[in-house]
């Protein structure tokens, strides 16, 4: 459960979190097994953006991945402008929480007509939802899916011949932990009861154990569920925090819809830990660019639980690193968006912006340089840029930017890197890459104030390799914009894989340098970064960890 209004997090409690794994397991074992995705009606034509082939399209069949945010509508109605700021960030849909006044004040029919409007104008995708439904059986003031279905058809003057740019979510996690084998029958119910009222768009529904499902109720009743749907235009919402806090949970989910061949997306997800846990943002991201899936992060601001604000003050210049990360950090939405094509006259916008120019650098230090470099053109308008660093065939995107000049932070000292840069414009589309620009940063020898200390774990071990995780304190009085770690392996492992920060190894040493979304480590602040290995059959705890140059204390 995510409110503007109330952000307790009632979802889970520890001894559930401990549960997680083995109820998912027993649930794979054949409660999704491979199927079709049921087809529209022989000879039925297509309505606005609908599913095909276990896929959201739109009427023209072009694929619809929705790359976005949620936005706390209802408790902020004269917010309107985020919906043009979070167009301006890149995002191509934006879900919009509103109320059917059973416990909030109620949503107007032509205040959701204004909000409709106003997504079209920013060429934003409209997902609706209906939030007093969150947490039935164990949140006592929710309404039910069947108030939610009313409150839907009391809309549908508004939102009939709106199907290219609305999407139906009934109600927002529908049911709490309470007996949340009750949440199926009232979704199939709810769903029934708006195809009947003539409703044609897609529809979409959340999970049940305040939208986690780590019970696996939806995942078991998934296909029971969109084959209850007469028009086959019905799409999976789950949401994502702390339950999936590990790389291993986040894929197996996801690849479960899509091995069946039932429509999926991430409804909601957080990245910042909480009371139960670390959710795995870097996964749920790099998982849903592999699957095709979409994602829309909660929330955009307004939050009483402040470290969910992508924007403070619903200020799209001032991002917290968790805004950073999801609009400007890796698979996040300026660099895999792509805006619906019903914006574009039907076929979109196919063309690339060209080349930037050479970059440049200036101001290097240990630990970050700033780059600047030409701009690229484009036909309609080049939307963004994305740096990143070259390495023989291979490159990592390491910072994105809206203007020509981006500062590269975590960099390790008396390194050589070589960077390049890419445009995009609202469409998606991807320029050539740039000339390349070589910058060795300086020596460093420490930064005056920091003092650190280092927990290191191993998360899951298996013949060959492991999963691990290093948090990663601040002890000092100094904050730090961008950081690098060092440290060495005892046995040979190598890191193969690493999310929250950016891994170079020679030899037994490797040297960590902060993500984008990371960088910023306040004294007395901490951040976790997680990462694969292979190993042989030794696996010691690495020792010798180095914080921008001054050796941590381990935790």
């Amino acid at each position: 459960m995510r409110t503007a209004r109330s952000t307790t997090r009632k979802r889970t409690v520890t001894a559930l979190l401990a549960l997680l794994a083995a109820l998912l397991v027993l649930v794979g074992l054949g409660a999704l097994g491979p199927a079709a995705a049921q087809a529209p009606p022989p000879g039925a034509q297509a309505a606005g953006l609908h599913i095909s082939d276990g896929r959201l399209v739109e009427s023209n069949g072009n694929d619809f991945v929705m790359r976005g945010v949620n936005h706390a509508h209802t408790w902020y109605p004269n917010e309107t402008q985020s919906l043009a700021d979070v167009k301006a960030l890149g995002s191509n849909t934006v879900r919009v929480v509103l109320s059917n006044g059973h416990r909030w004040s109620k949503n107007s029919a032509a205040d959701v007509a204004n909000v409709v409007d106003q997504c079209k104008a920013n060429r934003l995708i409209c997902v609706l939802e209906v939030h007093d439904t969150t947490g039935y059986g164990e949140e006592a003031a929710a309404a039910t899916l069947d108030h939610a279905a009313d409150y839907w058809i009391g809309l549908k003057e508004v939102l009939a011949g709106e199907e290219d740019y609305v999407i139906i979510n009934i109600g927002n996690e529908p049911w709490g932990n309470t007996d949340p084998a009750g949440w199926t029958a009232p979704t199939i119910a709810a769903v029934q009861k708006l195809r009947n009222a003539g409703y044609e768009h897609t529809i979409m529904v959340d999970a049940p154990n305040w939208g986690q499902d780590w019970q696996g109720v939806m995942r078991a009743n998934a296909q029971s569920v969109y084959d209850a749907d007469p028009t086959g235009n019905l799409i999976f919402s789950i949401h994502m925090y702390s339950v999936y806090n590990t790389a291993e949970k986040v894929t197996d989910y996801l690849n479960a819809f899509v091995d069946a061949g039932l429509p999926l997306l991430i409804g909601e997800f957080g990245g910042p830990p909480d009371q139960y846990g670390d959710p795995d943002e870097d996964t749920m991201m790099a998982a849903a660019q592999q699957l095709k899936l979409g994602y829309l992060a909660w929330s955009w601001s307004g939050n009483t639980d402040p470290i969910l604000d992508l924007a403070i003050d619903f200020d799209p210049g001032r991002l917290s690193s968790w805004g950073q990360r999801i609009f400007h950090g890796v698979n996040g939405i300026a660099q895999t968006s792509k805006e619906a094509t019903i914006f574009g006259g039907g076929t979109g916008d196919t063309q690339a912006p060209t080349a930037p120019g050479t970059p440049t650098a200036s101001a290097v230090t240990a630990t970050s340089a700033t780059l600047s470099w030409p701009s690229a053109t484009d036909n309609v308008g080049v939307t963004g840029y994305d740096v990143v660093r070259v390495g023989g065939d291979s490159e990592t995107t390491v910072a994105s930017s809206a203007t020509t000049t981006v500062t590269v932070t975590g960099l390790a000292a008396e390194t050589r890197y070589t960077f390049a840069v890419y445009a995009r414009d609202a469409a998606g589309n991807r320029s050539p890459r740039s000339a390349t620009v070589s910058v060795t940063t300086d020596e460093d020898g420490g930064t005056p104030g920091v003092s650190c200390s280092v927990g290191y774990r191993v998360v899951h071990e298996w013949p060959g390799g492991f999963q691990g995780e290093l948090s990663v304190r601040n002890t000092g009085t100094t904050a730090l914009n961008g950081w690098t770690l060092g440290f060495s392996f005892a046995d040979g492992q190598t890191v193969s894989n690493m999310w929250g920060g950016t891994a170079t190894q020679e030899g037994a040493a490797v040297s960590v340098a902060s993500a984008p979304w990371t960088a910023s480590l306040p004294a007395g602040g901490s951040v976790t970064v997680g990462f694969t290995a292979t190993k042989n059959s030794a696996n010691s705890t690495p020792s010798n960890f180095r914080l921008n140059g001054t050796a941590c204390a381990t935790a």
